[in-house]
């Protein structure tokens, strides 16, 4: 009996000693298995309380039309971005004149802007191109395949490359340029001492029939023109004037356009850019696509419906035998400024081509 009670004892003895090694190591794991999951459950929680990125970005519009051109991808953005970055957006001049906006952007008193290379004084050689750059665009469309099929990008890139604390991200297109103004435009002739409201390389070009640029604050161009400082505004297309007010103190709207599509772009100061994480550049970067998109619809519709529906502006037209001369002149005009640089000279050289391809194969892309 003793020999068999002792293996008994000891059989007791090891279970007990298994059973209670094994309810330890269960209620080890358990407490780091509970710590472990309450770590990666807590890992968001942690990363919300953090603060976010803070951006404040100064477009080159005021708010009526900037609703339209910006707002919805910042909201879009904002709230895709999940507390982990809030972009402020700030319209025309509200922190720094438009014309500073290059040099806000290059020391960090801003962090991103919406704007054209031209109207913001981009201290690059291609700026110029910026904003409605003459016959370069017959269509909107145009415009995003130059950059994105023809070299535009690229060049873009290299030439900011070159200057300290920018950086360019994207380009798009706006609407087509048209003059509206006070009293009609009937002739070249007509032109001649009209003061108007307009963006750098376009008034530079049409200066040479007369018309005379001026620089006004973005909020103060209505009032300019109902007191006479303003004859009229060389700036836009009809969805724009009718949607800011333009086309409230405006009489007349010419036709005869001088490109087909605004080249706006995006930029960012170096430094805050590099300080956000990949996945929110490619959002960033995402909803700028999205931006490009909302504004060719917005606008390619706007134009047609306002032109044929709109009440406010009488149409006026100068005659084509007129207009051809208009556009034989942006030719050589095209070559002054492919003399200003080598880089110059290789966007001009796209634009060339560009054209005579589309003229080439004709309808849909051209029809005369």
């Amino acid at each position: 009996m003793t020999k068999k009670s002792q293996p008994n004892k000891a059989g007791k003895a090891a279970d007990k000693t298994v059973s209670t090694g094994r309810r330890s190591f269960l209620k080890n794991a358990g407490i780091g298995g509970t710590a472990v999951a309450a770590s990666t459950l807590a890992a968001p929680y942690v990363h919300a309380q953090s603060a976010p990125i803070k951006w404040r970005l100064q477009t080159y519009s005021g708010a009526p039309l900037g609703a339209h051109v910006i707002k919805p991808q910042i909201e879009a953005f904002n709230k895709a971005a999940n507390g982990e970055m809030e972009i402020e957006l700030y319209y025309a001049d509200q922190l720094v004149p438009t014309s500073e906006l290059f040099r806000a952007l290059q020391n960090g008193t801003i962090d991103a802007v919406q704007s054209d290379d031209a109207t913001m004084a981009s201290p690059v050689d291609i700026s110029v191109f910026g904003g409605y750059f003459p016959f370069s665009t017959r269509y909107s469309l145009d415009l995003p395949v130059l950059f994105q099929r023809y070299g535009l990008n690229e060049i873009w890139k290299e030439a900011y490359d070159e200057v300290e604390g920018v950086e360019w991200l994207s380009a798009g297109a706006w609407d087509p340029l048209h003059i509206f103004t006070k009293e009609p435009i009937n002739s070249l002739a007509d032109m001649n001492g009209k003061r108007v409201f307009g963006v750098p390389t376009a008034g530079r070009f049409l200066a040479r029939y007369g018309l005379i640029p001026v620089t006004v604050p973005w909020d103060d161009v209505e009032v300019a023109i109902q007191t006479g400082e303003l004859d009229g505004v060389a700036w836009c297309g009809f969805t724009e004037a009718y949607e800011v007010g333009w086309a409230d103190v405006c009489n007349y709207a010419l036709l005869n356009n001088v490109t087909g599509a605004w080249c706006g772009s995006y930029f960012a100061n170096t430094d805050s850019w590099a300080k956000v994480p990949d996945h929110l550049k490619e959002l960033f970067l995402i909803t700028c696509d999205q931006s490009h998109y909302y504004r060719n619809v917005w606008y390619w519709g706007g134009e047609a419906q306002l032109r044929a529906e709109g009440k406010k502006m009488e149409l006026t037209t100068i005659p084509a035998e007129e207009w051809d001369q208009v556009v034989k002149d942006a030719e050589g005009f095209w070559d002054e400024l492919a003399a200003e640089s080598p880089r110059a000279a290789r966007v001009i050289e796209i634009f060339k081509k560009y054209n005579a391809t589309m003229e080439q194969v004709g309808v849909p892309y051209r029809y005369s």
